[in-house]
């Protein structure tokens, strides 16, 4: 890992001084989707890939506000641009009223126009109960329908049919996925996916059922601050953390 921890010091240099959060986060998912591929012996990676990852492995940060997914060029990370040329997708879900799904940037485009049907931010409901404080915190603030699910968590309604956190980020998941086939120009089926620090078990379990429903294997689920903490150590002098 502290082979790993230099290349991802080396990489971030290559970039900018300043990078955003999210491709701090991205980049070290990334990096840490490299370190899968060469540690077999690793129990997460066998239970999840059998001792062997194949295929390209990609990192997404699934975030509440924008998404965005990364690749490892040899030594180098890559964060890949969407069909709009944007390098971080909204995180934004939407139904029209004859069922088509939009994700990303032109789901929050029509958000004004058809709110009551325009999912976001729904990471904060991902792994929790309908009474949970949180939940009825987001029953104030946003124009969607959350409602409770017959296991007790809180799901979304949209044109009458409900739909759980988790399938909402898989819908996000899928947007990353395709930027990413569209750039290898082939299948892409293993990522690792950051989460927030705060979440639980049942949180993370729910972001990785949202990446099986997506058709990816997650591998790994890394938090998120690691990645600045490490960024903000590319600032001192002589690769110094």
């Amino acid at each position: 890992m502290f082979v790993q921890q230099r290349v991802f010091n080396a990489c971030l240099k290559h970039l900018k001084p300043r990078i955003s959060h999210e491709q701090s986060s991205i980049i070290r998912a990334t990096v840490q989707a490299q370190s899968v591929r060469h540690k077999s012996d690793s129990k997460d990676a066998s239970k999840n890939t059998g001792g062997k990852v194949k295929g390209h492995i990609i990192g997404i940060d699934l975030g509440t506000t924008n998404s965005c997914v990364a690749i490892m060029e040899g030594k180098s990370p890559k964060v890949l641009e969407n069909a709009e040329g944007m390098r971080t997708t909204p995180s934004v879900v939407a139904f029209t009223k004859d069922n088509e799904r939009i994700v990303g940037m032109p789901a929050k485009r029509q958000a004004v126009t058809n709110p009551e049907n325009t999912f976001y931010a729904t990471k904060r409901l991902i792994g929790r109960k309908f009474n949970d404080d949180e939940v009825k915190k987001e029953m104030q603030s946003v124009s969607f329908k959350i409602v409770r699910a017959s296991n007790g968590d809180a799901w979304v309604e949209a044109n009458g049919k409900m739909y759980s956190p988790s399938q909402i980020g898989a819908f996000v998941l899928m947007k990353m996925r395709e930027t990413a086939e569209n750039y290898y120009g082939s299948p892409v089926k293993n990522a690792v996916v950051t989460v927030p620090a705060y979440f639980n078990d049942s949180q993370r379990q729910a972001t990785k059922d949202a990446g099986q429903i997506s058709g990816l294997n997650v591998l790994r689920v890394v938090n998120e601050p690691t990645a600045a903490a490490l960024a903000y150590g590319l600032e001192k002098t002589n690769d110094k953390m």
